[in-house]
């Protein structure tokens, strides 16, 4: 972890302030609920912490641990003079009052730690590959049992019972199984609705490995006589996706990866029902930069983890997501998800 603080001080003109817990983590290896890490130009970082943590943040390398009340921020205004750069993104108003109160210049900064987290190093992309292996076999094993007949609910508990069962340490999120009508809303929330013959059942799942993540959807039919017309926005959706996975690269906007599938669902005449972004990035979070949007202002580079994920939504008949998991490399994407992207039938 020392490289990546060596890497962040490379980026300061004053002493940041570290206060979003995620970034701690990715800096130092720490998780807790209640830190803040002072990091200075010159390369000394202080982590400070409440009782409950200090043990394991003495044990922290290139780190200075420091013993603080549980409202740690009155300690750190009393650690700190001159200017001062924050996460603005991560600092409630309320802990700033406390901050502004004592003798420092607060500088607001935005996406200095998160710029460094977008592209992954070796360690992680083969943390994202296992996290990725977890959620498609028990994937795999969801679609070898029953669904029809069963709650949305259940399938989507008997999933994460999978995804434990096959080694994830925590979900990603909690698990999506939409079925017919509810795979219209792109959030959809499992529900006590029972999955019927005959329509579409749309999947979103992740799994959680030394702290990474993974995410994968995958739309399924549930036999018999589907609709012609859930069948052709899967065939669209499909042949979008598949176009977006070989186009995109580093170097490419998040527009234009946005546009690779965007625009052959548009000539199909669904461009409305594509009300989401391309993608986005995955690391500690399962949403992170870069963005792949039609606002995205992020560029495409060499070890980004992005999801590929356009989606056709018919309200009140039913929708289709495929998304794969995908590493950027200069020439190509490496996809991490591998089950098979067909329209496959569950029982």
């Amino acid at each position: 972890m020392t490289t990546r603080l060596e890497a962040l001080t490379e980026q300061l003109e004053a002493p940041l302030l570290v206060t979003d817990l995620t970034n701690i983590l990715y800096l130092t290896g720490f998780d807790s609920s209640n830190a803040a890490l002072l990091v200075d130009p010159g390369g000394a970082a202080t982590l400070f912490t409440d009782f409950r943590y200090i043990e394991t943040a003495r044990s922290v390398d290139g780190v200075e641990a420091r013993l603080t009340k549980r409202a740690l921020l009155v300690d750190v205004t009393e650690q700190v003079d001159g200017r001062l750069q924050f996460e603005a993104a991560a600092l409630p108003y309320a802990q700033w009052q406390r901050l502004a109160a004592g003798n420092v210049e607060l500088v607001p900064t935005t996406g200095i730690v998160e710029a460094l987290r977008v592209v992954k190093d070796a360690h992680e992309l083969d943390v994202h590959r296992r996290a990725a292996r977890v959620a498609d076999r028990a994937f795999e094993a969801l679609t070898a049992e029953t669904w029809v007949g069963r709650s949305e609910r259940e399938l989507a508990w008997r999933l994460r019972e999978l995804l434990h069962a096959h080694g994830a340490d925590d979900v990603s999120f909690d698990p999506v199984i939409a079925a017919g009508p509810h795979g219209a809303l792109p959030h959809a929330n499992p529900s006590d609705t029972i999955v019927d013959r005959g329509t579409l059942v749309v999947a979103d799942f992740g799994a959680r490995v030394d702290g990474y993540c993974s995410d994968c959807t995958r739309t399924v039919s549930t036999g018999g006589a589907v609709p012609d017309r859930l069948l052709e926005i899967y065939a669209i959706t499909l042949d979008a996706q598949r176009r977006a996975c070989a186009e995109l690269r580093a170097g490419m906007s998040g527009i234009e990866a946005d546009a690779a599938a965007r625009d052959p669902i548009a000539a199909a005449g669904y461009a409305a029902e594509f009300g989401h972004g391309l993608g986005h990035g995955v690391g500690l979070l399962v949403h992170e930069a870069p963005r792949l949007s039609t606002e995205s202002t992020d560029t495409l580079a060499s070890g980004n983890v992005v999801t590929v994920e356009p989606g056709i939504y018919l309200e009140g008949v039913g929708g289709v997501r495929i998304e794969d998991l995908a590493i950027v490399h200069d020439d190509r994407l490496e996809l991490l998800t591998p089950f098979p992207k067909e329209l496959i039938e569950v029982s």
